[in-house]
């Protein structure tokens, strides 16, 4: 086998990778953009059900039942909004900008160090 058909080979192999990582990435994102879409949908009718009930207390006696769900729906309301908020922000994503930082701003720290020595 020569180098040229060695070569072709290992870059159709990262291709092929590289694809199926691509697909991955895609289909979780489809995911969870439709967990996005159910959850939008899910604190609404939420949220309609709970103006409900607060209407209802305020006409029946029946107060216990009542706050019961209300209570219920309060804590899916979070649930769901921690949910929607949990994918957008995630601590994980600061690791690579925060090791950036440190990187350079001691690189930074050091040119300076190294400048006012040599200036002095």
């Amino acid at each position: 086998m020569s180098d040229h058909e060695t070569n072709s080979s290992v870059s159709e192999f990262n291709i092929t990778d590289a694809i199926a990582n691509l697909e991955a990435s895609l289909e979780k994102i489809k995911q969870r953009h439709e967990q996005i879409i159910n959850d939008q949908a899910r604190k609404s009718a939420l949220e309609s059900r709970q103006e409900e009930i607060e209407d209802l207390q305020q006409t029946n006696n029946h107060q216990d039942s009542l706050k019961s769900e209300l209570h219920y729906i309060e804590k899916e309301l979070t649930e769901i909004e921690l949910r929607l908020e949990s994918e957008l922000f995630k601590w994980s994503s600061l690791n690579e900008p925060f090791w950036q930082i440190v990187r350079f701003g001691g690189i930074g720290f050091v040119i300076g160090w190294i400048l006012k020595t040599i200036h002095n």
